[in-house]
């Protein structure tokens, strides 16, 4: 559990909470009755360290350690006798040039690996100074982040001189003593490693390298760039097109991000990019519409977002299938810390999705008849439960008895195989009325079921094709019955970023409260995404995957 602590109103450092990023403001006259302009600034800072997690969180965890390896403190000691994970706690250090600074501890999580301070006194005016370090694992060869982020005031004049203090003598200096710390020492587990007496394991052979005529693709050398494996398709085809390759993932530009990702959804939307019938990329490219992560670093003129916010996305173009990522601020969502990385990339896409059929094209009442084809799928049994969570009835097709039993599990009330007969298990659901909406994934291959299980009135919604586009069709017949058809498509519903957090914050709360309880998702490593895509399009998956980077 994270401790945290009231700022004490009596230091002149207290953090300031009176301003909005970016906007200049009055501050009260000085000892000499000057009236000085601030700004408020945000400094973000990361960095990759050659040791585990735990490793980088145990030298650093000591809020009075940081004299052991930040070349700019001379010594420091903590005030009353406190210890170095005590909330409240106050150090007072002394610089190598001379400089005293005094800061208070005001929260500390080890489960987290985090803590944040406030400056109490200091040699320059960082007024309302808040920072925060947070440790994270990042890869699998046992390698951490650290992210080391702020905000403060200064004034309007200092702000340039002052931001560019923090970045690169306070925190670029500091992160990268911490690597020459752990370059210099080693990990305990390689060291362990290295002492052992079985051989070690035969390195992987090299991934080949790729360019890529892509958003992705920049010179290698271009300065801040970073390389990441990624799923790459070099022509349109089936699964056999995707290979694991090595990226150049450049710095963000203004208005974007760079994310390190953690979980990478798999969609139907991804086997329609690799196969051509959506033309959403021209090979080679990074296929893939969602994904889960951490912010690395932010572009000129970001200012919802700063190193370590942990954020999802979906869309607006592929190239989720990789570790790091550079797209547009406007395009992810905070991701609130009590929505584990893995559930969101799972379901987000998905959980939009379903949002926007039971509550902006058809919005579910109590009493509603919903049939909902690929009832055991990802967008499927979100459906389900949220239907029923609104007060609906669902009758759900499957393919399997297994998918029935997982259907059923997730709200569905009368769960079918799709060679039974649709039509009538809703009129018996139904006595005789028909369904007041059908919401189809599938297609060409049920939409004629799909139409004669629908009441008169009643709404036939397609929002995907796994078993073909619907094509060319006779609207007259539906007009005879009232009925009526649509076809959304989520890109419209989305493009609006207030838009996109609204839909993510209905979902969240659904996720939050339990009416929507997705069953954890089917882990792969980002190395296995073509047999994700083989299990996909075999209708072989229950609810949804993820691939792990």
């Amino acid at each position: 559990m994270e401790r945290r602590v009231r700022m004490r109103t009596r230091t002149r450092g207290r953090p300031h909470r009176g301003h909005r990023p970016g906007r200049l403001s009055r501050r009260a006259p000085g000892a000499e009755g000057e009236v000085r302009l601030t700004m408020r600034v945000r400094v973000s800072r990361s960095a990759v360290i050659p040791a585990s997690a735990e490793e980088v969180w145990r030298l650093v965890r000591d809020f009075n350690g940081h004299a052991d390896w930040h070349p700019a403190v001379a010594e420091s000691r903590l005030e009353d006798g406190a210890s170095g994970d005590a909330v409240g706690a106050v150090r007072a250090f002394r610089l190598v040039d001379g400089a005293f600074l005094r800061e208070q501890l005001l929260a500390h999580s080890d489960a987290g690996r985090r803590f944040t301070y406030c400056i109490l006194e200091a040699p320059v005016p960082l007024v309302g100074y808040v920072a925060t370090m947070e440790v994270k694992p990042v890869t699998e060869d046992d390698s951490a982040v650290v992210f080391w982020t702020s905000e403060f005031d200064p004034p309007a004049a200092r702000a340039a001189a002052l931001e560019r203090m923090v970045a690169e003598d306070v925190y670029a200096a500091g992160l990268a003593a911490l690597r020459r710390h752990f370059s210099r020492t080693g990990s305990r587990n390689a060291a362990a490693a290295s002492s052992a007496t079985r051989q070690p394991p035969s390195p992987p052979p090299p991934v080949p390298p790729i360019r890529l005529a892509a958003p992705e693709a920049v010179p290698s050398a271009e300065p801040g760039a970073l390389r990441t494996e990624a799923i790459v398709i070099d022509r349109h085809g089936g699964p056999e097109v995707m290979g694991l390759s090595q990226v150049v993932v450049p710095p963000p530009g203004p208005g974007e991000i760079r994310l390190r990702q953690s979980a990478i959804g798999v969609n139907m939307v991804d086997v329609f990019t690799r196969d051509g019938r959506f033309a959403l990329l021209t090979p080679p490219g990074i296929p893939g519409m969602e994904a889960a992560g951490t912010v690395l670093d932010i572009g000129p003129g970001v200012r919802d977002f700063a190193a370590g916010d942990r954020v999802v996305y979906a869309g607006p173009r592929p190239g989720s299938y990789t570790g790091v990522r550079t797209l547009p601020a406007e395009a992810v969502v905070r991701l609130p810390r009590d929505i584990p990385e893995d559930i969101a990339a799972a379901t987000f896409l998905k959980g939009l999705m379903a949002d926007i059929l039971v509550h902006q094209v058809f919005p579910i009442r109590p009493g509603h008849v919903a049939v909902v084809h690929s009832a055991a799928g990802g967008v499927g049994m979100l459906l389900c439960q949220w239907i029923a969570a609104l007060g609906g009835r669902v009758v759900g097709t499957v393919s399997t008895p297994d998918k029935a039993r997982a259907a059923a599990a997730a709200g569905c009330e009368h769960p079918i195989l799709y060679d039974d007969d649709l039509e009538a298990e809703v009129v018996a659901v139904t006595g005789g009325r028909g369904a007041d909406v059908v919401y189809d994934p599938i297609g060409a291959e049920t939409f004629e079921r799909s139409l004669a299980a629908l009441a008169p009135g009643g709404h036939l919604v397609v929002f995907g094709r796994t078993g073909g586009a619907i094509g060319t069709r006779n609207l007259d017949a539906l007009a005879r019955r009232g009925v009526t058809l649509s076809q959304p498509d989520i890109g419209h519903f989305i493009r609006s970023p207030d838009r996109l957090r609204a839909m993510a914050e209905r979902l969240f709360e659904a996720l939050r409260s339990g009416d929507l309880a997705p069953i954890a998702p089917t882990r792969r490593p980002l190395a296995e995404a073509a047999a994700a895509h083989e299990d996909l399009e075999a209708r072989r998956t229950i609810g949804s995957t993820i691939l792990i980077p």
